[in-house]
């Protein structure tokens, strides 16, 4: 039973998830070109000077990318249960009605951050090959909120889908659409280091609030 319904999940979102990572390869195939050709006519001193110190990023192409595909996994999977509400045929399983939610949105969540940890490790793996290790720290550093905001962005639109009222819906997309933009505030390098506890400990939490509108979905509030 539960192989099938996250079989059934991984139906809806593949050719996202898929995309998704070719995106990902291009973008970071374009980012070390263009690090290679840049380093060549400026040496890499002063290449890494105006990162250190001029606040020039190398990486700036990847930053709405998580934003992007959060949005898209999250309407992939549950756009679909909304039509006609499908996802109550789901709720009619031999299962826990949150306990079916949970599956489904723990699988996609899992999804999301496998995309997100291999796009971050072949960034890690590629900056290593042109910068030392206090570049990439850093660099690493200030892409995080990019990257849970995606998280942030798949919880939130899952919550939005679900929400059977289209008044709530609206409140929902208004406070959603404000709070995410939070991890895409222009910043220096790395200044988002202090903070990135407590937006992960929140993005975390983000993620259980799906069960409060998928309740008002199953029980039909209109």
């Amino acid at each position: 039973m539960l192989k099938s319904l996250l079989y059934k999940e991984w139906i809806k979102i593949r050719l996202v998830v898929w995309i998704a990572l070719g995106l990902s390869l291009v973008a970071l195939i374009n980012i070390f070109l263009k690090v290679r050709h840049d380093i060549l006519f400026v040496d890499a001193s002063n290449y890494w000077y105006s990162f250190l110190f001029r606040g020039v990023t190398y990486f700036s192409i990847l930053k709405f990318l998580p934003f992007i595909v959060g949005l898209a996994v999250a309407i992939a999977q549950y756009f679909p249960e909304t039509v006609n509400k499908r996802i109550k045929l789901t709720f009619h399983l031999p299962v826990s009605e949150n306990g079916v939610l949970i599956w489904m949105h723990s699988f996609g969540a899992g999804i999301l951050l496998a995309v997100f940890l291999t796009v971050l490790v072949l960034f890690n793996a590629g900056s290593a090959i042109f910068f030392p290790a206090n570049i990439i720290r850093a660099s690493l550093l200030t892409m995080m909120p990019w990257f849970l905001g995606g998280m942030a962005t798949y919880f939130l639109v899952a919550l939005i889908l679900l929400e059977p009222m289209w008044l709530f819906r609206g409140l929902y997309a208004a406070v959603a659409a404000g709070f995410v933009t939070i991890f895409y505030t222009g910043a220096s390098i790395g200044a988002f280091e202090p903070v990135l506890a407590p937006i992960a400990v929140i993005t975390l939490l983000l993620s259980f609030v799906v069960l409060f509108t998928g309740y008002r979905f199953r029980k039909g509030e209109m």
